[in-house]
């Protein structure tokens, strides 16, 4: 099968595989490891998908673990991996990796309140987040593997990027392991 123009155009992004004991933590750029069988697994979908819309064997992750085992697992397989910060999660500060139900409330509502420009628990302003995502350039590479934040990101900026981003309407995330198709026509 031949890519069409439209593939040659898309990127074609994966949210990383779920990683064990997340669930209700603020997860940002805490550095968990993903159960290597859904790396693999993760992996085997992504090459599947290559070869049908035949894309090139390059993939580009985030260098935080649970998207980086997804590249190794294709990398074993003869693809080029390559790492870029650029697709790393939101920087949470003091929140990351705490409960958000541990986090206060009025911390929270003061980073809703400011959405694009107050660093949540002293990290990263979405208004920062949103600018990785506008100046990541993946090259020849056609297939990313990344986060859930950035994923959001990049679905507002298709969206509303003319608009100054609010908690009230930021897209949710897709599930992990599944794909998100950013660009083309």
């Amino acid at each position: 099968m031949n890519a069409t123009h439209a593939d040659l155009l898309l990127l074609h992004a994966w949210r990383h595989p779920r990683v064990a004991d997340a669930d209700g933590r603020c997860l940002g750029r805490t550095d968990l490891p993903v159960d290597p069988r859904r790396a693999r697994r993760l992996a085997y979908r992504i090459r599947a998908h290559a070869r049908r819309h035949a894309l090139p064997q390059i993939v580009v992750t985030s260098p935080l673990q649970r998207c980086r085992a997804v590249g190794r697992w294709l990398a074993s397989w003869g693809w080029q991996h390559r790492v870029d910060a650029a697709l790393v999660e939101l920087d949470f500060g003091r929140w990351d990796g705490h409960l958000w139900s541990a986090i206060p409330t009025q911390d929270i509502a003061a980073w809703c309140t400011n959405f694009e420009h107050h660093a949540p628990g002293g990290g990263e302003p979405v208004g920062r987040l949103l600018q990785r995502v506008r100046d990541f350039d993946p090259g020849t590479a056609r297939i990313i593997v990344t986060h859930g934040g950035w994923l959001s990101a990049a679905v507002w900026l298709a969206r509303a990027a003319n608009e100054l981003p609010c908690s009230e309407r930021w897209p949710a995330p897709p599930k992990h392991g599944d794909r998100l198709d950013l660009g083309g026509q």
